[in-house]
């Protein structure tokens, strides 16, 4: 596996790429995708950071495991590509937007706009088997992306993360909540949604409200 990351994480990363887990776990993706099918595709795995270098970071989204179906998983947490159907989870993040900002249903689930503007949108694992959620878990990208967490909320000011479900809520240890906002609620998933744990969160409104605070440009969610 090639670590075809943005140059601007290198300095901060370049030790983790170093580690004996590191290595392992390349060992481990290569392995995977060469006897299965995979998602996302190679070249979109480090995309969260591609899309989104390190300097621009001012909003962060965690999220667990790739989508693991065709044509889904793009690099991005919660994030389709232009064209594919809206995953339950997307809809009722578009949903809470809609009914938080007034902004329209859009008709692409591809969340790039929100990378391009400074949201790092990082899944705590980077890969998937195909139809097999969590079959790369504990192999070495959660390590990984916990010491990205950490790098960032020690490197950087003013951030504002936010963790939606139970899982992203334990990233919380992770983050210096004197320098950071953390904003937290339910995840979007409809077993969450429906029980009143996600909508009306207005998570998109006060993450705005908190980046003017601190004279950064709001993200045109």
């Amino acid at each position: 596996m090639t670590v075809d990351i943005h140059s601007s994480w290198k300095p901060y990363l370049k030790d983790e790429f170093e580690k004996t887990y590191f290595k392992n776990l390349t060992t481990f993706v290569k392995s995977e995708y060469k006897n299965h099918t995979c998602f996302p595709k190679g070249n979109d795995i480090f995309n969260a950071f591609n899309c989104c270098p390190f300097d621009d970071v001012k909003v962060v989204i965690i999220g667990q495991d790739p989508y693991h179906d065709f044509g889904q998983a793009n690099g991005l947490c919660f994030s389709v590509n232009d064209g594919v159907k809206h995953p339950p989870s997307l809809i009722n993040i578009f949903k809470e937007i809609e009914n938080d900002l007034g902004i329209a249903y859009p008709n692409s689930g591809n969340l790039m706009r929100w990378a391009k503007q400074g949201v790092l949108l990082l899944n705590a694992t980077l890969t998937v088997r195909a139809h097999e959620a969590g079959s790369h878990q504990n192999k070495g990208w959660e390590t990984f992306t916990d010491a990205v967490i950490k790098t960032i909320s020690h490197q950087k000011n003013n951030l504002v993360f936010l963790l939606w479900g139970g899982y992203a809520k334990q990233k919380q240890k992770l983050i210096n909540s004197q320098k950071h906002k953390i904003l937290t609620s339910g995840h979007p998933s409809p077993l969450s949604a429906n029980r009143g744990y996600w909508f009306g969160n207005k998570h998109f409104s006060k993450t705005n409200y908190l980046l003017e605070q601190v004279s950064q440009e709001p993200v045109k969610w």
